[in-house]
């Protein structure tokens, strides 16, 4: 079997697949959470700390002025961009903890269905015949 055709069975492959499906939602899902921080979530939190773009907070490292926004005081030099950190800090945690709750409402509904126990199958004729024969032999041995 030549790498193309192992590659072929491989990448169609059910799990692949499904993997491949999850990282696009991911990507995508993650742009929804990376768009409620920067665009709901932190412009109240700067507002209630001082009123401030909270991403441009920053403590400069080469005596940049503090007036200078984030992005003009890292072309002046080195900066500790600390609020985009803080940001990006917010956001995985609102993502992580998303998760967290669809993989718990998923193992919940798992373990909640009960799997339908199978139900005996009746007992064959041919079965029945043998049992019959064999308690027989065994009454006539004992006697």
């Amino acid at each position: 079997m030549g790498m193309l055709q192992e590659f072929k069975s491989f990448a169609m492959k059910g799990n692949v697949i499904d993997l491949a499906v999850g990282v696009i939602i991911g990507g995508a899902f993650g742009k929804i959470v990376d768009s409620l921080v920067q665009d709901i979530i932190m412009p109240l939190v700067g507002k209630l700390v001082g009123g401030l773009d909270f991403s441009n907070y920053y403590v400069p490292l080469n005596g940049q002025p503090m007036s200078m926004t984030l992005v003009e005081a890292k072309k002046a030099g080195a900066v500790f961009a600390y609020g985009s950190f803080l940001t990006i800090l917010i956001n995985f945690l609102i993502l992580a903890f998303v998760i967290f709750q669809m993989i718990r409402a998923i193992n919940k509904a798992r373990h909640s269905a009960p799997l339908p126990v199978p139900a005996a199958a009746p007992t064959s004729e041919e079965v029945l015949l043998l049992r019959e024969i064999r308690d027989s032999l065994s009454s006539k041995v004992k006697a």
